[in-house]
């Protein structure tokens, strides 16, 4: 029987979900779950079989899973009741559990409703070995290098002229839980390293505009007794959203894949 799949949201990694899991007999995506007054333009828009709502009151009863796509907000305002609801809920955004008492709302409703909180794996790599070095480890830093027009719509644009920039310059540097609360568009692959690995506070972080580069590469260190990885993920962004990463569209479909199989790696 498939997985019945709602999403929150339909921006450029939302479309591209459905655009993979479109010939999935596994995944069933039923909902899309958008703000009040955007229902009826986007169900114009939605794939054939796909219902566009706007309020957990209309969830589909059936419900296996459900998508957050929709930034640090939708995570806020709709995780608690859908964990505490029974319902899984994955996490694109995040950066938005880099406010201890919002994840703690989160993590008591999960509680509640004996339900998981998933966190996608997002534009990164590794993040498995990161999580199995976990606390074992001494130190973790993390570098974003992105082009510089990559950077607008940030608060990097109040601090350079990213339009001028001619050479590798640093635009952030400061711990995780910093770079994912000012960065929130850019960042939350920031808050997913800092919760595989040593946390917010303990992570170390350089967010970098540099003109030569051809996508966004994120890049882990991380020491312990007993390891020393070191490696770098880089790829481009989705056509239709420059500052979103193709890969996390593809590590989303992965997440929702593994809802449906039985072996799962």
């Amino acid at each position: 029987m498939p997985q019945t799949i709602v999403l929150i949201g339909y921006g450029a990694i939302a479309a591209e979900v459905c655009k993979a899991l479109s010939r999935d007999a596994e995944i069933r995506i039923a909902q899309v779950l958008v703000r009040p007054g955007r229902q009826a333009a986007l169900q114009a828009a939605l794939p054939s079989g796909i219902q566009a709502i706007s309020s957990l009151d209309d969830l589909h009863p059936d419900t296996d899973f459900v998508l957050e796509c929709a930034g640090h907000d939708a995570v806020r305002q709709f995780g608690p009741d859908v964990l505490r609801g029974g319902v899984d809920f994955g996490v694109l955004s995040a950066g938005a559990l880099a406010d201890d008492a919002g994840l703690d709302r989160l993590r008591r409703a999960s509680q509640t409703g004996a339900a998981q909180l998933i966190l996608v794996s997002g534009a990164i790599g590794g993040i498995d070995a990161l999580a199995a070095a976990g606390d074992r480890l001494d130190k973790v830093t993390y570098l974003s290098r992105k082009p510089p027009l990559s950077w607008r719509g940030s608060p990097a644009e109040t601090t350079h002229n990213l339009a001028c920039i001619t050479a590798p310059t640093v635009l952030f540097t400061g711990t995780a839980r910093e770079a994912a609360l000012t960065f929130p568009k850019n960042a939350n692959v920031v808050a997913t390293v800092a919760l595989a690995g040593i946390g917010f506070d303990a992570t170390e972080v350089t967010l970098m505009a540099d003109p030569d580069a051809t996508g966004n590469t994120h890049r882990i260190k991380a020491t312990g007794p007993l390891f020393d990885l070191d490696y770098a993920t880089q790829g481009a962004a989705l056509p239709a959203n420059p500052k979103t990463s193709a890969l996390t569209a593809y590590s989303a479909v992965r997440a929702l894949r593994h809802r449906g199989i039985g072996v799962v790696i």
